[in-house]
C-alpha cells in the first residue's frame, strides 16, 4: 500500500491507535479481497468477537513467518483486536478462501524481535507504524518489542 499512499498518510490514518474513516474503508476492501484467498497465504482476514459486544469484528492482516510458524503482529501496538483475542481465550477465525478456526498464543516480549524483523521485511503496510526499518539490527527490534503484541498461530 505504501507505493500508492505515503508512509506519513498511512500513519495519520491510524493516529491514536485506531483507523479513521479512510482506514476503515481500506480495511473493508482489503479484508474482502484477503478473505477470498486471492492473495498469498501471508494475507488473511482476522475475525474475533468483540470483547464487550460479542459481535464478530474483522481486520485484514499480514502475517510474519519465522521458524515454520505463522504470527499475527499488531503494527499499532495494543489495540482492539489484541484485547479481543485475549478476551476470547486466544480463539480466532482466519479467513483465507474459507474460514479456519484457530487458537493463537501470545508471544512473550523477549521473543518478539525476530518476528517483528520479519514482519517489517514482508508486510509493507505495517512498516510506517513500526519505528525500526527492514534490515536493522535485531537489538533495535528488541527495544520496541514490548509495545507490539505478537500471537503465534497454533496448529
Amino acid at each position: 500500500m505504501g507505493v500508492f499512499i505515503s508512509d506519513e498518510r498511512l500513519r495519520r490514518m491510524y493516529a491514536g491507535g485506531a483507523g479513521n474513516a479512510t482506514a476503515r474503508r481500506y480495511a473493508r476492501l482489503w479484508g474482502w479481497v484477503q478473505a477470498k484467498g486471492w492473495l498469498p497465504r501471508r494475507w488473511v482476514t482476522l475475525e474475533v468477537p468483540g470483547r464487550t459486544t460479542g459481535r464478530p469484528t474483522r481486520f485484514p492482516i499480514g502475517l510474519a513467518d519465522v521458524g515454520g510458524h505463522w504470527y499475527l503482529v499488531s503494527m499499532l501496538g495494543e489495540c482492539h483486536w489484541t484485547k479481543n483475542i485475549r478476551a476470547n481465550d486466544g480463539w480466532v477465525i482466519l479467513h483465507w478462501g474459507r474460514p479456519y478456526r484457530r487458537h493463537v498464543t501470545e508471544v512473550p516480549a523477549r521473543e518478539r524481535a525476530p518476528i517483528l524483523s520479519r514482519y517489517v521485511e514482508k508486510v509493507p503496510g505495517g512498516r510506517p507504524h513500526i519505528p525500526v526499518p527492514p534490515g536493522a539490527p535485531i537489538e533495535e527490534f528488541e527495544e520496541i518489542a514490548a509495545g507490539h503484541p505478537v500471537f503465534r498461530i497454533d496448529g
